[in-house]
């Protein structure tokens, strides 16, 4: 039974990753890591393709073996969350709303930019 449900947390956490891919507002990467980490417990099959995957698989394991980020994905990841900080901007019905929103990504911005690069 615990299988199954690290198993749905895995698949569900792919899907809600992909969607992100195509949402600003929606983050991809940590749906991505959630996802391989819920599959190292519910499904193998699903953990051997997302290591296997050309664009998740090497950040996946430079995140789980040392905490790395590469400087492409922290400058990808910046550049969505500033997009979704402008439109958070825009489009919030309050103001306080929007702040609370783009104060976090910052946050998560600073953190982001401080992980380490993995070696060459």
């Amino acid at each position: 039974m615990t299988r199954h449900l690290w198993a749905l947390l895995a698949w569900t956490s792919l899907i809600l990753g992909i969607i992100g891919a195509f949402l600003p507002v929606m983050p991809t990467v940590p749906f991505i890591l959630l996802s391989a980490f819920a599959a190292s417990r519910g499904s193998d099959r699903l953990r051997g393709w997302l290591l296997a995957h050309p664009k998740f698989g090497r950040a996946i394991l430079d995140w789980e073996q040392n905490g790395t980020v590469s400087r492409q994905a922290k400058r990808l990841a910046i550049a969505m969350m500033s997009v979704s900080s402008v439109s958070m901007a825009i489009f919030a019905p309050r103001w306080w709303m929007a702040a609370i929103g783009i104060a976090t990504m910052a946050l998560v911005s600073v953190w982001l930019w401080r992980r380490p690069e993995p070696r060459q």
